[in-house]
């Protein structure tokens, strides 16, 4: 579990960072910062999977406290709502370590 908890966590902070780099890339040129929101990266990559999702949103019995929270995370910059889930998956995935201090003659 550990495994697929350390893969899924480095291949989603893999596409933060380069969700990052492009976003850099667009702040050079324009000459100040540039974010992309997450629902212009998710329209960038399928529109029609967002109009999905809204309509199952739309569905449940919660719809208008759901439409509000997923609004309020499709504002927020694509990588930062990529990255944190995968720098948790990653840290959730990591082994406990048993001694945290070395003794001298162990260096």
């Amino acid at each position: 579990m550990r495994l697929v908890l350390r893969i899924l966590g480095t291949w989603l902070i893999g596409l933060a960072l380069i969700l990052l780099v492009v976003d850099g890339t667009k702040s050079l040129a324009a000459n100040h910062i540039v974010f992309t929101s997450l629902s212009q990266a998710w329209m960038q990559v399928h529109a029609d999977s967002l109009a999905a999702v809204r309509a199952f949103f739309d569905s449940r019995f919660f719809a208008d406290l759901l439409d509000t929270a997923l609004n309020s995370v499709l504002t927020y910059p694509a990588f930062a709502v990529i990255g944190v889930p995968g720098i948790l998956l990653a840290l959730l995935g990591r082994r406990k370590r048993s001694e945290r201090f070395l003794r001298q003659e162990q260096i």
